[in-house]
């Protein structure tokens, strides 16, 4: 893609609002709050627009005025642009009428909306001359930064809490990257990078490349609008982590609607999180900015159990202004919500796409989503990287004789439903 010109133009800190330079800092040293990119939105809006984005290839890189890049992207060539599903029959089961699903289980090349931010980080980092990369990760992180670090050519050291699904262990590994097991919390694992990163000066995405690799979540309110044929929903639901997808969602709609490229923007936020780890639905809930961390997470959903989550203050900012909501869900309705999605719409997700369906399904029934108002859910990551949590809750395969008497004699049940059918 042809790049003419860079329109970010510094960073700024999201409490004080100094300014510095987009260098690999992530916190203001007079007030420690978080760094985020400034663009030049009066040059966007001169070269942007829905045409122009039509005519470039089906990436995230579609939206590159509104990336943190001076150059030509480096990576993250085949990522984004996943699929907004019809998905009329789980719609049927919940009493709504027209619900989309943001399908980023079959996100490339790792499966999960991670290959939206780490291209984007590793694209600048490489800019600012980094050639060693790292993240703390819950796991589909550390898939997608040994992906695309072994894509970029770049060495990566990655540490996750000792304890993670084995998909997820295996899927980071066999990128070849240095793999470091913590015995520890995420929190803890967190702790530890940070530290890693001021010592050796390595980049770590979702440290001190925080403000570059958080804007690549924006692409998916980008693509979400583009392919509601330049609308925004009246809600949508997000699973909470760190809080790195939420809030950059909702500034994502923001953008598209100061640049004209939506009308209006109606949309109500939704946060979704496990009742053992739900520390910024607890204080939406409670109605306080003050978020209690959880020390221990108790769920099935590991790549949501963070307990002191980073850009918590900001899932709870934009859910406000947005007039939204939050809610939770137990490991129970967590599997059930991924049986359901699956018996829908084909879609096996893993289990934070089974918070954010739960969730889904609680304020379907509770009318904080009407039955006739758009509504979009956002799944995550694919369910192939964490089956254990739904091993031994899906009943067992018959096993029957190379005979069609023996599969008469045992299918009773199959042949009945059939019949029925």
């Amino acid at each position: 893609m042809s790049v003419k010109g860079c329109y970010m133009t510094a960073l700024r800190c999201r409490e004080c609002g100094r300014e510095y330079a987009a260098e690999a800092v992530y916190s203001c040293e007079y007030c420690f709050g978080p760094l985020e990119v400034v663009y030049n939105y009066d040059q966007i809006r001169q070269v942007m627009s829905a045409e122009a984005i039509a005519s470039r290839p089906e990436n995230l890189w579609r939206y590159r005025e509104l990336l943190p890049l001076q150059g030509e992207p480096t990576d993250g060539l085949n990522s984004g642009y996943t699929p907004l599903v019809r998905a009329d029959r789980l719609a049927r089961e919940l009493g709504l009428r027209e619900l989309y699903l943001k399908d980023d289980s079959v996100n490339r090349p790792t499966l999960s909306y991670k290959d939206r931010v780490v291209p984007v980080a590793l694209s600048r980092a490489k800019e600012l001359g980094f050639r060693i990369v790292g993240c703390a990760s819950t796991g589909n992180l550390a898939n997608a930064v040994a992906a695309h670090a072994a894509l970029a050519g770049l060495r990566a050291v990655i540490f996750i809490p000792s304890g993670l699904e084995l998909g997820k262990v295996l899927g980071t590994l066999v990128y070849g990257p240095d793999l470091v097991s913590v015995e520890g919390t995420y929190d803890e694992v967190n702790r530890l990078c940070t530290e890693v990163a001021g010592k050796y000066g390595w980049a770590f995405v979702n440290v001190n490349m925080r403000p570059y690799y958080t804007e690549g979540a924006k692409t998916s309110a980008f693509e979400i609008a583009e392919q509601l044929g330049w609308r925004a929903p009246k809600h949508v639901v997000l699973p909470v982590a760190g809080g790195t997808l939420l809030p950059k969602v909702w500034k994502g709609f923001q953008e598209l609607e100061y640049l004209g490229l939506i009308s209006e923007l109606p949309t109500k936020i939704y946060a979704a999180q496990p009742d053992g780890c739900s520390p910024v639905v607890n204080a939406i809930k409670e109605g306080t900015d003050i978020i209690r961390p959880v020390r221990k997470p108790q769920t099935i959903a590991l790549s949501l159990a963070i307990g002191n989550p980073a850009d918590g203050y900001y899932v709870l900012k934009a859910v406000s202004e947005s007039g939204g909501h939050g809610e939770t869900a137990t490991d129970e309705e967590i599997v059930e919500a991924i049986k359901l999605l699956a018996r829908t719409e084909g879609i096996f997700t893993e289990t934070a796409g089974g918070v954010t369906i739960a969730v889904l399904k609680k304020l379907a029934a509770s009318g904080r989503i009407p039955p006739d108002e758009t509504a979009v859910a956002c799944v995550t990551g694919n369910g192939l990287k964490t089956t254990e949590p739904v091993s031994g809750r899906l009943g067992e395969a018959l096993e029957v004789e190379p005979s069609l008497a023996s599969f008469e004699a045992r299918a009773g049940k199959i042949l009945e439903a059939a019949a029925i059918s």
